[in-house]
């Protein structure tokens, strides 16, 4: 792991903050819209939002 400043890892942190709260609401809206196609869609983005935050995550040494 490259050694991270306190700035960094404040950055960071609000940025998985972010990609997290993301996540969980295209979640969410992925399971309240009764279009298909748009719910489809809404998945998507959570799933994107998911791997952003995993790949953040591993920046920091962190296991799922």
């Amino acid at each position: 792991m490259t050694n991270l400043t306190a700035k960094d890892l404040d950055v960071l942190s609000q940025i998985l903050t972010g990609e997290e709260m993301a996540c969980k609401k295209a979640k969410i809206y992925a399971n309240t819209l009764t279009d298909t196609a748009l719910a489809q869609e809404m998945a998507e983005i959570a799933s994107a939002h998911a791997q952003r935050f995993s790949a953040l995550f591993s920046i920091l040494g962190g296991k799922q």
